[in-house]
């Protein structure tokens, strides 16, 4: 990773020369600072990390409902459950792109809280069906309605946040998506015991009160989530100037002509070296974390746990990889270290499915879940930051965010047929992630050859990378390094 120059502070953030920020703008001291990143931790972090968590949540929770009965009681196979999943996948994808253009247009105050109320009404309606071809209508606009969430949230929180603070935001928000594996879990435990009360089973009843949580905080958050640091109420005027200083510093913001839409700038995107091989790695990334996403409860049941059990004994791995993902993100800010945990996270997945292959101990397998978990969920921050940070300006980075969530859920596309299609799934896990394995193995290469080469571009002082920071900010002078962080 690039170094960024040192100051009188470990706090990158800290120390800034004041005439950088221009004469109009807020005399910076550590008690405005403070104030400041701690409001926007208080008033947006939890409403996105929501966000995401119910997003997940609604998403995934159908593998919970299949272990509850969902495929004996709509006389579904093995093969018509992996086209459901697949189903929710194509609208989803093609989804991200045209959201992520919107977002800033709507306004992500309006637009946010809309998808969400409007999955959550979807997801309830799940509970409702009597059909297979009843849950492949719902699937369908659940992942359209949804297909924006991502992207959309990680380019929301770039309005709020600079560059060298936004992986340990985005791996808060990220979490989710493990605590989701684990609150989920617990969710499903208690609710199944619901199995015939008011003539719905135990895994209608998960979708239709998942649902009704979801549309209540999709209608409350219309009235929290603000709009851009202009709009937020709970800033006062000196705030909402320091954070558009560090914004503008940052590159994050250029003004109205660099932030209006351009379809060059899109087809920037698409042509970015930097863009590509990092979709590569969102690809191999998203084959796993979708594996270990939807087929974890059924896993664990196939190491011979019942039904409640296994949905119980699903928590523990995603509790382990909600504390590495903060863990991790929080070295990755501090030292600017996106590659080298990235690396690390590929190791130990690798290591986990290697752990699971190797043994036919029911034990040493549920116990490889501890790495392969944590290893692929701490990854994703990473990436995502390391997406996000080397494009600019705002529609170039909407485009390249989607373009990198394209690609995961295009993976995912490819987890449902590599897990889905077949019973047991522990037995089908132990064949089945040999290609699986050997893509962890491939993704880990990538990262590594990826990450060699942008120290050479570093230490070369060269390279076509896409962003030029802006004159007079933190890189004043060094304009024709790349910057990677």
């Amino acid at each position: 990773m690039d170094k960024v120059p040192s100051r009188t502070s470990t706090d990158p953030e800290k120390n800034v020369d004041a005439s950088s920020l221009g004469s109009d703008q807020p005399v910076v001291n550590d008690q405005l600072e403070r104030t400041v990143w701690r409001k926007l931790d208080i008033w947006v972090l939890p409403i996105v990390t929501l966000f995401y968590l119910l997003s997940f949540l609604d998403r995934t929770n159908i593998g919970n409902a299949k272990v509850a009965g969902l495929l004996k009681d709509l006389k579904m196979t093995p093969q018509q459950y992996s086209i459901a999943l697949t189903v929710t996948y194509v609208p989803y994808i093609a989804a991200e792109l045209p959201s992520n253009l919107l977002l800033k247009i709507v306004g992500p105050n309006l637009m946010l809280p809309a998808m969400l109320t409007l999955w959550g009404v979807v997801t309830a309606c799940q509970g409702t069906v009597k059909t297979y071809g009843g849950l492949l209508a719902c699937r369908f606009f659940l992942g359209l309605l949804e297909g924006g969430v991502f992207p959309g949230l990680v380019l929301y929180l770039s309005f709020f946040y600079p560059r060298l603070r936004l992986q340990t935001r985005i791996a808060a928000f990220f979490s989710a998506a493990s605590i989701s594996g684990a609150f989920g879990g617990i969710m499903a435990y208690g609710i199944i015991n619901l199995n015939g009360k008011a003539g719905h089973s135990g895994w209608q009843w998960i979708f239709i009160i998942e649902g009704t949580i979801t549309v209540f905080v999709g209608l409350v958050s219309f009235f929290f989530l603000p709009d851009s640091p202009d709009t937020a109420r709970f800033l006062n005027n000196e705030e909402k100037a320091y954070v558009k200083a560090k914004l503008k510093e940052d590159g994050a913001i250029a003004g109205d002509e660099a932030d209006s839409f351009s379809w060059p700038e899109v087809a920037k995107a698409f042509t970015s070296i930097h863009v590509l091989i990092v979709g590569i790695i969102f690809f191999l990334s998203g084959v796993v974390l979708y594996s270990l996403a939807y087929f974890t409860p059924s896993i664990v049941q196939s190491l011979g746990y019942t039904a409640a059990k296994a949905q119980l004994m699903s928590v523990p791995p995603f509790s382990v990889a909600f504390v590495l993902s903060m863990l991790t993100a929080w070295i990755s800010d501090r030292y600017q270290c996106r590659g080298a945990i990235t690396v690390f996270c590929s190791v130990l997945c690798t290591a986990g499915f290697a752990m699971f292959l190797g043994s036919v101990n029911h034990h040493v397998q549920y116990g490889s879940l501890f790495l392969a978990i944590p290893g692929t969920y701490a990854m994703a921050p990473a990436i995502s930051t390391w997406n996000a940070n080397n494009a600019a300006p705002h529609v170039r980075r909407a485009t390249a965010i989607a373009i990198g969530f394209i690609m995961t859920n295009s993976g995912g596309i490819l987890a449902t047929w590599l897990l889905g299609s077949a019973e047991p799934a522990a037995a089908l896990y132990q064949s089945d992630q040999d290609p699986a394995h050997l893509l962890r193995a491939d993704g880990l290469l990538r990262r590594t050859q990826y990450h060699i080469f942008e120290a050479r571009e570093q230490e070369e002082g060269g390279g076509a990378h896409t962003y030029l920071p802006p004159p007079g900010g933190r890189w004043a002078g060094r304009q024709k390094r790349v910057v990677r962080i």
